[in-house]
């Protein structure tokens, strides 16, 4: 149900983007794909009619977790990588909160890895947003867990060392019951990522491609042809510009010309595909995916653990805790 807004005048009448933003100076530098995503973002609270009061966003440290300042609705700025295990206490509380997490690739990837994993398994019903500009930005330009082997970076002048984590394999690997992918400037697009996010019961993971301007400008920018992206649309071809996604003798998918007859279709439902398409790098002939990933429905880890008829009664404890409190 839509929620509304009340006018000096009594009359009443839905909720606008800028509704659900606050007074705070957004404090990210020009340029910053963050801006991108949080305006998104208020336009698809907008577009749901969400009720502030039953939104909560949690976050946990880096320039994605500024994000509770900037939307108008319940938010817990917690502590480093910890987002996701907030989010699943507050959710076994109060189920009937919609419950958000905004990360990054480092708070996410790095030390919140473990609470990341556990979360997607148990299908804690939150939803995660991870900002992924392959950099740790707010601590000045260190590599990270998505970062590229080999880039120069402050803490690897040499090179980084490492191997980088694919977000989305992740995801899929967890047990995540939603996998997407957006970038940030293709608006449109993200936007209908968030839709379909906030309608899924169940663990969300949304990786949202973001450029940081000052540490590692154009990341993505290999990405923004259309040659080297897939546009996934359920029940629709698999296709990128100039070419179709179809598959080889042994069932992998490949790269194929334009009007090529084995075309897939895309099913969000089809897990092999969906871990086939979440495992592609930049390596791969195949371009990268977008949109919805996957998607499925299972049994949702509050209903399970913490049944409606066992759920806390915070009201009903603190009255008893005030009648049988000792008297002086």
């Amino acid at each position: 149900m839509n929620h509304a807004a009340t006018e000096l005048d009594g009359t009443e009448r839905p909720l606008s983007r800028k509704d659900y933003q606050t007074d705070n100076d957004v404090r990210w530098c020009p340029g910053c794909g963050d801006y991108a995503v949080l305006a998104q973002f208020h336009k698809m609270l907008a577009v749901i009619g969400a009720r502030k009061e039953e939104h909560v966003i949690v976050s946990g440290i880096g320039c994605s977790s500024r994000f509770p300042y900037y939307v108008d609705c319940y938010g817990i700025h917690s502590i480093h990588g910890r987002a996701p295990a907030i989010a699943t206490g507050l959710k076994l509380a109060n189920p009937d909160l919609t419950v958000w997490v905004v990360t990054g690739d480092g708070d996410g990837l790095s030390i919140g890895a473990s609470h990341l994993l556990h979360a997607l398994r148990r299908n804690v019903d939150v939803k995660v947003l991870l900002f992924n500009n392959r950099i740790y930005g707010l601590t000045k330009g260190q590599f990270s867990p998505t970062s590229p082997s080999g880039l120069p970076t402050r803490s690897s002048p040499g090179g980084n060392p490492d191997s980088p984590v694919h977000p989305l394999d992740f995801a899929m690997t967890a047990g995540a019951s939603f996998v997407a992918r957006a970038i940030d400037t293709d608006t449109t697009r993200l936007q209908a990522v968030l839709l379909a996010a906030a309608a899924h019961r169940g663990s969300v993971f949304v990786e949202i491609l973001q450029n940081c301007p000052i540490f590692l400008d154009g990341a993505f920018d290999a990405l923004k042809p259309a040659q080297r992206r897939i546009d996934l649309v359920d029940g629709e071809p698999m296709q990128f510009g100039g070419g179709v996604v179809g598959r080889n003798a042994r069932g992998r998918l490949e790269a194929l010309g334009a009007g090529d007859d084995r075309v897939l279709v895309h099913d969000v439902g089809d897990r092999d595909t969906a871990r086939q398409l979440a495992a592609i790098d930049e390596a791969s002939d195949l371009p990268a995916p977008f949109g919805v990933i996957y998607r499925r429905t299972r049994s949702l880890h509050h209903e399970i653990v913490a049944p409606k008829k066992r759920r806390l009664d915070i009201a009903s404890m603190q009255r008893r805790l005030a009648t049988s409190a000792p008297t002086a």
